[in-house]
């Protein structure tokens, strides 16, 4: 295994010192937080004018429209039959509708004007019992609903997820925000506004098949009158559902850019202040808000056209035929007709035409840019495939890992925090990493994991490129925090190897120290709560996971620092004791001291070696050894024996009073420094 640090110049202009992982992090993101850029965020959120904004607004609505009509087709395809089902249920409510007009007709023409009242009582009679079998068919209709429904919520919820979890590792913009609010929130906007459009389409097209049927069974002369309002009134409203969707989309995307900046800046109040941006940030806020109020301007007018839309096809028509009427009666048209095509347009064209009207301009909307919003992206990549059964293992005295001329930024004006590193790690080597915090200790676990990826250089396991395919096989990597879920002992410890055994699990309890864990619980098959494991626990279960997994590369990035050091020595050992390469990010002395190698991080510049050798050579390791130097020793409990004044201690040093260490080995070293609470 080998370490090169950066260049001498690269150190000095960079000046690395302890703590500057952290500042450049931040620099870097204060600096694209508060970069105001007005026109950019008034183009992206809606606020085009002139020439380029119509035609950047017709490009998208046509990739829209194409988009989710192209996702839409094969969605509706798989479920012919549920849809032939849903249309079968619905043909009661087009004889519902047929029956309602054509019976009060026959019941003025052929009885009571006709003085015969006990054929115009039947003929109404017959009109009432057609609206006894609704309640089935409101039944059958639902129950076919939820087989159209709840696939689409399904789908669109594994997009989401599939989405963010590949996302994850790029860092792709707020893939992790918007994820959460497409799997929570827009996903039920889907259902709902799916399932809403689904049962008044329905109904719209059935009462509308039995309105026009009834009035062509009355008089073909009917629908000289009626149709021309109804098609006039239908394309207006269609005219305006392009638009109106496009406006929808403009501003749910402002509203979702004021609301993130209204995130953004209710956590960075304090640096906002200190950097005095208060100016900058409220010109940005005023921006946001304008093209959120001219976004909602905008679909408040176009919602005054679908009330025009609305008024021609629902209020026309009556209102005409009323007109008409004494040109129709003198052409031979009854008055139980003229009665009963007034019923047809009042009691069942007009409410379905208002409903479908209603849902498609504003549930509709929602929904085409909801499902607009799960299908613009590109979709995630594929994954990478899996290596051959047959490929040939790597050769004998391939490492394990390799860091190749790396180095990681954390923006594209930040500091580095990895400067042309170079590593290797062989099969069984046990690697310790010290530095004081924000050296980049974390970040390099991270690159080595490959959950991070280097802005330059390269990383290969096993003599090849990482590939995400490869990760669950290759490495395992432990953070501070403990991932553990809510199930089984066993559920969690065999959470990376689901075909560990009983005998298997016993034997990493008695070398990882979990049998008290094991006794209080009671048993494997015990439920465990996350919330009332200690956080020294939930790092044994963890430890104990990693364990049986047994990967090549096992990377702790703190993973024991809620352990005494008795029982982060044993773990470690035990660890030690696999065939496979270990990285510990070290927060004690004595866990480095265990490493066959140390990397000393200071920002970019490191050094590497034995713990032997970095003792003689290198200062910042002296300095950290002497600041830990008291956690090697102590009670039970952690805590350092006292020593009388004069007392010799392990390296053969007098203990000074009051608790100083010598940093470094040896007489004449006249720097002292007393340990902090946290050195790391």
């Amino acid at each position: 295994m080998k370490a090169d640090g950066a260049h001498p110049r690269r150190e000095e202009q960079h000046g690395a010192h302890p703590g500057r992982d952290g500042q450049n992090r931040a620099h870097s993101q204060r600096d694209d937080q508060y970069e105001v850029h007005p026109r950019r965020d008034a183009q992206q959120y809606g606020a085009l004018t002139g020439r380029d904004a119509q035609v950047e607004a017709h490009s998208r609505r046509d990739t829209s429209l194409r988009r989710v009509g192209r996702e839409a087709r094969p969605f509706l395809r798989a479920r012919t039959g549920v849809v032939l089902r849903l249309a079968g249920w619905s043909l009661l409510e087009f004889a519902q509708t047929f029956l309602g007009g054509f019976g009060v007709a026959r019941a003025l023409d052929d009885g009571f004007l006709a003085g015969r009242p006990t054929t115009g009582l039947l003929w109404l009679a017959v009109a009432a019992v057609a609206v006894l079998p609704s309640v089935p068919a409101a039944r059958g209709v639902f129950g076919r609903l939820a087989d159209l429904v709840e696939p689409l919520r399904d789908g669109l919820v594994r997009r989401a997820v599939s989405r963010a979890l590949s996302g994850a590792l790029d860092r792709s913009g707020d893939v992790s925000t918007r994820s959460l609010s497409q799997v929570t929130h827009q996903s039920e906007i889907a259902r709902d506004g799916w399932a809403g459009l689904v049962l008044t389409l329905r109904s719209f097209v059935f009462t509308v098949a039995g309105a026009v049927t009834g009035l062509l069974a009355l008089s073909p002369a009917l629908l000289l009158i009626v149709l021309p309002l109804l098609v006039l009134g239908s394309a207006l409203f269609l005219g305006t559902l392009p638009p109106m969707a496009a406006r929808q989309r403009d501003y749910l995307a402002a509203d979702e850019a004021y609301a993130a900046h209204a995130g953004r800046l209710a956590a960075s109040v304090r640096d906002i202040a200190a950097a005095g941006a208060a100016e900058r940030t409220v010109a940005e806020s005023r921006t946001l808000a304008d093209a959120q109020l001219a976004a909602s301007r905008s679909l408040a007018r176009w919602s005054g056209v679908r009330v025009l839309a609305l008024a021609v096809c629902g209020r026309f028509p009556p209102l005409l035929l009323l007109l008409g009427a004494p040109w129709l009666l003198r052409n031979g048209l009854t008055p139980g007709a003229l009665v009963g095509a007034l019923t047809y347009l009042t009691q069942a064209l007009a409410p379905a035409v208002q409903a479908l009207m209603t849902m498609l301009g504003t549930v509709g909307g929602r929904l085409f840019v909801v499902l607009d919003r799960f299908t613009d992206a590109p979709p995630p990549p594929a994954d990478d495939p899996p290596p051959s059964r047959d490929a040939a293992p790597p050769p004998r005295g391939t490492p394990v890992a390799e860091l190749h001329e790396v180095s990681f930024a954390y923006g594209p004006g930040a500091h580095p925090v990895l400067d042309r590193l170079s590593l290797t790690i062989g099969a069984g080597e046990h690697l310790a990493v010290v530095g004081p915090s924000g050296s980049g200790k974390s970040t390099l676990a991270a690159v080595l994991a490959g959950t991070e990826r280097p802005t330059g250089g390269a990383v290969r396991w096993r003599g090849r490129p990482v590939r995400q395919a490869d990760a669950t096989s290759v490495r395992v990597l432990l953070p501070q925090h403990a991932y553990v879920f809510s199930g089984s002992l066993r559920d969690n410890l065999r959470y990376l190897r689901p075909d560990a055994r009983d005998r298997e699990i016993a034997a990493m309890a008695d070398a990882l120290g979990l049998d008290a864990l094991l006794s209080r619980l009671g048993s494997l098959d015990a439920a465990v709560e996350p919330d009332r494991l200690s956080q020294g626990e939930r790092q044994l279960v963890a430890l104990g996971r990693a364990y049986l997994a047994a990967p090549p590369l096992l990377i702790l990035d703190e993973a024991t620092s809620r352990l005494d050091p008795a029982a982060e020595a044993r773990a470690e050992l035990a660890f030690g004791a696999l065939p496979g390469a270990l990285v510990v990010v070290a927060h004690r002395l004595s866990s480095a001291r265990r490493a066959g190698r140390i990397l000393v991080m200071d920002g970019p510049r490191t050094q590497c070696g034995t713990p032997d050798e970095l003792q003689r050579s290198c200062t910042l390791y002296r300095d950290l050894a002497g600041l830990w130097e008291p956690e090697d020793a102590g009670k039970p409990d952690g805590t350092r024996e006292p020593k009388e004044p004069g007392e010799q201690d392990e390296a053969g040093e007098p203990e000074e009073p009051g608790g100083a260490v010598g940093i470094g080995h040896g007489k004449g070293r006249g720097i002292r420094s007393t340990p902090p609470p946290s050195p790391v």
